[in-house]
């Protein structure tokens, strides 16, 4: 059988056996891109680039932090004192202060004379609390894993704090600047994976699936099953170079209006957006937001419970 037909035939063959495995079961995002962000990413990526090189900080976290800490730099406590990151003064600061409602009717924050020294104290901040020393052994491009450490550990109280770093980060692509080999072409990319996984196809929800190894790619999925990499990302409604990671879901076909039954509902954990929500239950994620009456600004947060159907 040709390669080029695999895929057709992987489809035709799971939907007349009607080929069930339950036992792993358990649009992308449509927000408006808002030209503030961008140019507050244009201004500090390289910052952050810089920093995860030194210190070993994702920089999609620490633009993402940047972003949401700073209102992207147009928050009245930036405008102050150049704080980037919503950092207070703690015992050991010993620089300039200013005062502000936060927990608080007036705590006491670090000022800053320029924006690039907020940045230096983040990655310090991080680097030397130990609090944080767990999140410094996970991969440099595992950002969620890092969105919830620090939720985790107590950065902020909010309690969709990592969930919305999260959003942020894919629905700017912020990831793009954690990859090793960012600034190679794509051609070269591909070129240099030499390792091929063997994926077996699962259905349920009488959706057709694989489950992500640890290193694939959408790519490297697409040309063992005969699939147009371009199809793959429509499936999945995601972005080209959207990162995998082991134990995510990967459809070879469009997902559903909503869940079947008896998923009615889902509780939102730390971590999840509703791209990942939707992938679980093999749900569009359009009609995720349309379920659940929410624009696509809102970002999930934990213990909250969704519609699923």
């Amino acid at each position: 059988m040709k390669k080029t037909h695999l895929s057709a035939f992987i489809i035709r063959f799971f939907i007349l056996t009607g080929f069930f495995f339950m036992s792993l079961m358990p649009l992308f995002s449509q927000a408006k891109r808002y030209k503030i962000y961008d140019e507050y990413i244009n201004t500090y990526k390289d910052i952050a680039i810089d920093h995860m090189k030194k210190y070993k900080i994702p920089a999609s976290i620490t633009l993402a932090q940047g972003l949401l800490e700073s209102g992207a730099g147009k928050s009245s406590l930036t405008q102050s004192s150049n704080n980037h990151f919503g950092i207070k003064c703690h015992n050991d600061w010993t620089g300039g202060k200013v005062y502000k409602a936060d927990d608080g009717p007036n705590d006491c924050f670090r000022k800053y004379k320029k924006a690039e020294d907020s940045y230096k104290d983040h990655a310090l901040f991080l680097s030397d609390k130990q609090r944080y020393k767990s999140l410094f052994s996970l991969s440099i491009t595992d950002y969620k894993g890092w969105a919830r450490g620090l939720q985790k550990a107590g950065y902020a109280t909010n309690k969709a704090y990592a969930n919305g770093l999260i959003k942020i980060i894919e629905d700017y692509q912020l990831y793009e600047y954690d990859k090793k080999n960012k600034g190679k072409g794509k051609n070269e990319d591909r070129e240099s994976i030499t390792i091929q996984y063997k994926h077996v196809p699962y259905k349920t929800h009488n959706l057709i699936y694989v489950v992500a190894l640890d290193g694939d790619t959408y790519d490297n999925i697409a040309e063992e099953f005969g699939f147009k990499p371009k199809d793959l990302f429509k499936y999945n409604e995601v972005p080209e170079g959207f990162p995998l990671k082991a134990g995510d879901l990967v459809y070879f076909q469009k997902k559903k209006s909503k869940a079947d039954k008896p998923y009615y509902e889902h509780v939102v954990q730390v971590g999840e957006s509703m791209h990942s929500i939707s992938q679980l239950y093999g749900v569009k994620v359009k009609n995720l937001y349309k379920m659940n009456k929410k624009d696509f600004e809102y970002v999930p947060i934990e213990g909250e419970v969704l519609k699923l159907r």
